[in-house]
């Protein structure tokens, strides 16, 4: 037992190997990003040695200390900045965005899948194409329950007014926020989305938003419109489903 414990401690990463990895992650889609941290680096190190020169006496010394720790911290914060920037560029005009851009958002408070809760997938070209889709992805927080919804805005709409009905009927009286991905007016880019969540006003209380989950998890999962023998979750084909037909 001793040895197998010893053994997982040894597979955790320390913090130093996820920073590594990550900026290994990170520079696969910008290249350029070991020269933007190093940018920082030296920017922040010099503006801080620079003040303590400037104090003189034993602060120059103190802040030569700080200055190391405060220019590491400095090209993290780049490198998480535009690690990030660079991921919503990515995914910019990809089917699942809005689902891959709610991640993070289960450690902010929010109850967020990254899979679609209602999809419309009948007008796509291939049965694993759900390029030309209609998905929907819901959060809850607590300022209330925020379906967004990906795809050709009509149809959108259609899904959207739907699931809107359904989540109203199981949580009445709760705030229903509808969203449309996209870059026009009134619409919400991928990448503004969490942004744009954790800045909400929040009308409920912890334990409200705990119940409403509840109640929307009564629901059940992926509902309408997805053609037989297909996984929208993986946007595969699930050729066991076919032949079962």
């Amino acid at each position: 037992m001793a040895k197998a414990k010893e053994s997982t401690e040894e597979k955790k990463p320390g913090r130093f190997a996820e920073i590594r990895q990550g900026y290994r992650a990170v520079k696969q889609v910008d290249p350029k990003i070991g020269w933007f941290m190093l940018l920082a680096a030296v920017v922040t190190f010099l503006v801080i040695v620079g003040i303590g020169f400037l104090l003189g006496g034993l602060w120059r010394w103190y802040l030569i200390l700080i200055a190391i720790p405060a220019a590491l911290l400095a090209a993290t914060f780049v490198m998480n900045r535009r690690g990030n920037k660079a991921m919503y560029g990515m995914l910019e005009g990809q089917a699942g965005a809005a689902g891959a851009a709610l991640q993070s958002m289960g450690r902010r408070g929010w109850y967020a899948a990254t899979e679609p809760v209602a999809i419309d997938a009948n007008r796509a070209s291939k049965p694993s194409d759900l390029s030309g889709s209609a998905m929907v992805f819901r959060a809850l927080g607590r300022p209330g329950i925020v379906l967004i919804g990906e795809g050709p805005k009509q149809r959108v709409m259609k899904l959207l007014k739907a699931e809107e009905k359904k989540v109203s009927r199981v949580a009445p009286g709760v705030p229903v926020h509808l969203w449309v991905v996209g870059d026009g007016e009134g619409e919400v880019k991928v990448s503004k989305i969490s942004s744009k969540l954790s800045r909400m006003r929040p009308v409920l209380t912890k334990d409200e938003t705990s119940v409403v989950n509840k109640r929307l998890k009564s629901l059940g999962g992926l509902r309408t419109g997805v053609p037989a023998g297909m996984d929208p979750t993986r946007a595969r084909v699930d050729r066991k489903a076919m032949r079962g037909k």
